[in-house]
């Protein structure tokens, strides 16, 4: 047998019958990328002619093959990271431009330090994207104010935990452009519109989705990211409805430019059931989120939405009655809030969930979209484990339940604490009420409740380390 001599930076093993394969090790260079990517080759040696040949065990053996259900954030983000893995990737989406229509709608997306850092493992360029075309707002002050007085209750920082571990700082960033930007790089082969996922049926070596037109596609996996009303989760464990969070949203995006524009990020202003969320995004504009505890609405309001708000936040401070005045009244919508309950497991077989399908959760923290991204990276770090040794169907499966058992721990957490955070914002009462004689009817008398001193102190001790755990806490460098 000729010898071969490789001079290259690689792991080299001599197998029989005249061939060598070895793998070349390559890695983002960012420092917190914990996993290498590896691609195989083989070199045959013919001795009669001293013939080589260079392969690509990759090629030869079948690529992992991902249906995605949703073209959402998280289902994106996921087809973007397995598509830079050599991946077979197809997304099934019912329709893109209600996707857009939601994104503009609900507003810009919150992106925490961690998920930026995720995105710049998955992809350097679309992360550099993103953070040129959103707005930082970690370098400013954020927090918590009275809803009445408009003076701080406590304000928590962003900036100091990103930088120690030396992580993206938080920002915004409108839900059209995040979507356009993982669009164009996941590419238009990859992404099926006006495709939803209606059932799905399993088998020994592949899972088979059923479109609403009727076709069909084989996978080896099916990942359901369509949302919280996902049709892939009630194939999985059955139709069950939404738990209505008791809060609904009124939100709004305006050309304004408040005078604290350079010195204030995003502020929560806390009134008795009700509160309220401002947020610089960037462009000359400020997003608002008004939350009130009520009924599901589904009667118009016939004098108007913005009639509405003032009517519930007019005796509000002047930041809060300016962003709603200076809003016009075709830019304020208003839906019901939901979530659902966690549950103990994701998947079935060669099926999973991420992102609002396996756990929607109340938007007061901004973590939906965060922890969908998360989801991503932590199931394309087990498919990885999958991939090195071929699409063995009980390894697939083994590598789904390992993400899911790796990820319930921390979003579970989070989960329980947007629900526990909407009812302790709506239960702020800083001052104290007067409801017997001889003080029932003094109305003007305001003095500050001794337990808003107890608060302020303990959220003082407890958030920033609460804050520090959500942006780099997910363990995944």
């Amino acid at each position: 047998m000729a010898s071969v001599q490789i001079l290259c930076a690689c792991t080299c093993q001599v197998q029989l019958q005249g061939s060598i394969r070895y793998r070349y090790d390559y890695g983002y260079p960012h420092h917190h990328d914990k996993i290498s990517k590896h691609r195989y080759y083989s070199i045959r040696v013919v001795d009669s002619g001293n013939e080589m040949v260079l392969s690509n065990l990759e090629e030869e053996k079948r690529n992992l093959r991902v249906l995605v259900a949703g073209g959402g954030i998280g289902g994106l983000v996921l087809a973007l990271a397995a598509k830079h893995r050599g991946y077979e990737v197809k997304v099934f989406e019912k329709d893109l431009s209600a996707v857009r229509g939601e994104g503009r709608h609900r507003g810009p997306i919150q992106l925490l330090s961690g998920a930026l850092a995720v995105l710049e493992t998955i992809d350097q360029s679309v992360a550099r994207q993103i953070m040129e075309a959103g707005c930082v707002t970690a370098n400013r002050t954020n927090g918590l104010a009275d809803g009445l007085s408009g003076d701080w209750f406590s304000v928590f920082d962003l900036f100091t935990p990103a930088s120690r571990k030396r992580l993206p700082l938080t920002l915004v960033i409108c839900r059209m452009a995040l979507q356009d930007i993982l669009v164009n790089k996941v590419g238009s082969n990859i992404i099926r519109n006006k495709s939803k996922v209606v059932d799905f049926i399993q088998e020994p070596n592949k899972v088979r989705v059923i479109l609403e037109n009727g076709e069909q596609h084989d996978g080896d996996i099916l990942i359901g990211a369509d949302g919280i009303w996902s049709e892939v989760r009630s194939k999985l464990f059955g139709q069950q409805e939404a738990n209505y969070s008791g809060f609904t949203c009124y939100s709004g995006l305006t050309s304004y430019v408040p005078p604290y524009i350079d010195t204030v990020g995003y502020r929560v202003f806390l009134g008795l059931n009700q509160y309220f969320v401002a947020s610089d995004v960037g462009h000359g504009k400020m997003q608002w989120y008004a939350f009130h505890g009520e009924p599901p609405s589904s009667d118009p309001f016939p004098e108007g939405k913005k009639k509405r708000l003032l009517d519930l936040f007019g005796n509000w401070c002047d930041e809060v009655i300016a962003l709603i005045s200076e809003t016009p009244e075709h830019m304020i919508i208003q839906r019901d809030i939901y979530d659902r309950d966690m549950i103990n497991t994701w998947g079935i077989g060669r099926v999973t969930l991420l992102g609002d399908a396996a756990h929607p959760m109340q938007p007061n923290l901004g973590q939906g979209g965060c922890m969908a991204i998360e989801d991503c990276y932590q199931l394309i770090l087990e498919l990885d484990k999958v991939a090195k040794h071929g699409s063995d169907g009980s390894e697939v499966i083994s590598a789904l339940r390992r993400y899911e058992k790796k990820r319930i721990p921390r979003v579970r957490v989070l989960h329980t604490a947007s629900r526990m955070a909407s009812q302790m914002l709506v239960n702020y009462r800083p001052y104290i009420e007067f409801k017997f004689w001889p003080l029932s009817n003094v109305t003007t008398m305001q003095i500050k409740h001794p337990g808003i001193h107890v608060a302020q102190a303990l959220f003082k001790f407890t958030f920033p380390q609460f804050v520090t755990w959500m942006i780099a806490g997910h363990g995944l460098w």
